[in-house]
């Protein structure tokens, strides 16, 4: 051992006897910052993303590089070509007119996501994976035809087996079974977990998958930080799921008492078509090996459910499109209101465009309020949320904390006529580098329901206080400092 450290040190010292090498070293860092500079400058992101990047970086000597080689924000084309042959296969066509309310906010969504505004027959509101579960696993056991299912997060525990065997039982009769799921929300659940499904006749895809070829690929950037999010169930064209509830015992409170506080909607109608077409997109693109032959017909084979009396609009944003639709619909939506905006999300980062529209709001006179949890399954995330508290209980913004369960709810009320439910977070990474899905609901029956919901959430929500002295240097002030520098990144 004593030999190898003397060696080690004769290297050391040999490397820095060589000449002018200090000069070479600086020169070499100098390009490497500026080289560095240019390839993240060049992504065209919010200035402060880009100067929260180099900083990052610019402290991290080369390690800097893999850590945004492999986790920095990029775009996805995403095979553009053939999403668009899908969108042409599979356009339902089942527009309706617009609210002219709304009629500024539904051109917005519909331009950026060529998703049409639609409408519902009937949408449920599911509290909870003890209000989702039971109804899920009744439709599915109804099921004639065709079942699509996507979902991050897909645990072979209580809740991903029992949903698994119910799938199995329905592809056994005869019912055609896609379920797509993210390689790491659902890296718990092995190929072996989902053999009796594929034994069936159903089919199973994982979307961006870390396989080790493509890790040998050095030349071309991995997708490991660009996630589907969505929670999304098709059946028979008919019946649609969309919300926050994933798969897994950690949402099911008659499993766990301390299971999270979440949302879902149960949908029937037209608007099932649009969410059907943002599911095949999903599926061909993470399926390369699929002609998608399968698709034209589909909307043919099955009828659809017919036109109801509840406007919807689906709304879905990614890594794919430079429009960040989501964001856009929540911060015009915001700036649209009157008298309400309530917003529950676990993970609360802004931006500046929402801050703005927030805080707008609230000094316009609007009652805005914020539903956040007291503290999320992410300390840095609650200290950058927390970071913006006094600038938004100044405007008067009035926010409160949810406890102790973990909220995961992501709504937004707006007034007395609508909301907006669905998967995505009130941060940078749902709006700009996760596969999201929103449901947009022109409904006073419906933002009715919502509006009870979250004003029952208030009775477990202590609402924070605008602290009058100085929080400790420490223990506070100096983490939520720290995070918020940080937020462009999170």
């Amino acid at each position: 051992m004593s030999t190898l450290i003397t060696t080690l040190h004769d290297v050391w010292n040999a490397f820095w006897d060589i000449p002018h090498i200090h000069v070479w070293l600086t020169v070499l860092w100098a390009a490497y910052l500026l080289w560095l500079a240019g390839w993240i400058v060049l992504q065209k992101r919010e200035p402060a993303a880009t100067l929260s990047w180099l900083l990052s970086l610019a402290l991290l000597p080369y390690l800097g590089f893999f850590i945004y080689y492999w986790l920095g924000p990029q775009k996805i084309k995403r095979h553009r070509l053939r999403r668009d042959n899908c969108k042409v296969a599979f356009s339902p066509q089942q527009g309706r007119a617009e609210n002219p309310e709304y009629a500024e906010l539904q051109r917005m969504a519909y331009a950026c996501t060529g998703l049409s505004p639609s409408s519902a027959q009937s949408v449920e509101m599911l509290v909870d994976g003890g209000g989702k579960y039971p109804r899920l696993l009744q439709d599915i056991a109804a099921a004639q035809r065709l079942i699509h299912i996507e979902y991050y997060i897909y645990h072979p525990d209580q809740s991903g087996t029992a949903l698994r065997d119910a799938l199995t039982d329905a592809a056994k009769r005869g019912v055609k079974v896609r379920l797509l799921v993210d390689a790491v929300g659902a890296a718990k659940a092995s190929q072996k977990f989902f053999q009796p499904l594929l034994d069936a006749g159903g089919e199973v895809a994982r979307l961006h998958p870390m396989q080790l070829g493509s890790v040998l690929k050095f030349w071309k950037r991995p997708w490991l930080n660009m996630r589907t999010h969505r929670k999304i169930v098709v059946i028979d064209n008919a019946i649609a799921y969309v919300g926050g509830i994933n798969i897994t015992d950690n949402q099911d409170e008659r499993i766990n008492p301390l299971a999270y506080r979440d949302l879902h909607l149960r949908i029937q109608g037209n608007v099932a078509l649009e969410l059907q077409r943002l599911f095949i997109e999903d599926w061909l693109y993470a399926n390369p090996g699929d002609s998608g032959a399968w698709v034209s017909p589909l909307a043919q084979e099955l009828p659809p459910a017919g036109e109801g009396a509840i406007p919807m609009q689906i709304i879905s944003s990614g890594p794919d499109s430079d429009w960040e639709a989501i964001y856009r619909a929540h911060v015009s939506a915001i700036h649209a209101a009157t008298t309400r905006v309530w917003m529950t999300t676990p993970y609360f980062v802004p931006g500046e465009a929402g801050i703005m529209a927030l805080t707008s709001a609230a000094l316009g006179g609007v009652d805005v309020r914020l539903l956040v949890p007291k503290m999320s399954d992410s300390r840095l995330v609650t200290y950058a949320a927390r970071s913006y508290y006094a600038q938004l209980i100044r405007a008067g913004v009035k926010i409160y904390e949810y406890g102790p369960r973990l909220l995961h709810s992501k709504t937004l009320l707006i007034d007395d006529d609508l909301a907006l439910i669905g998967t995505a977070n009130f941060d940078h990474r749902s709006f700009r580098l996760n596969f999201e899905v929103q449901a947009l609901i022109q409904d006073r029956g419906m933002a009715g329901q919502l509006k009870s919901h979250i004003e029952n959430e208030f009775a477990h929500a202590p609402q924070v206080e605008l602290d009058k002295g100085k929080a400790p240097l420490f223990s506070a002030r100096l983490p939520e400092a720290v995070a918020r520098l940080m937020s462009p990144l999170l």
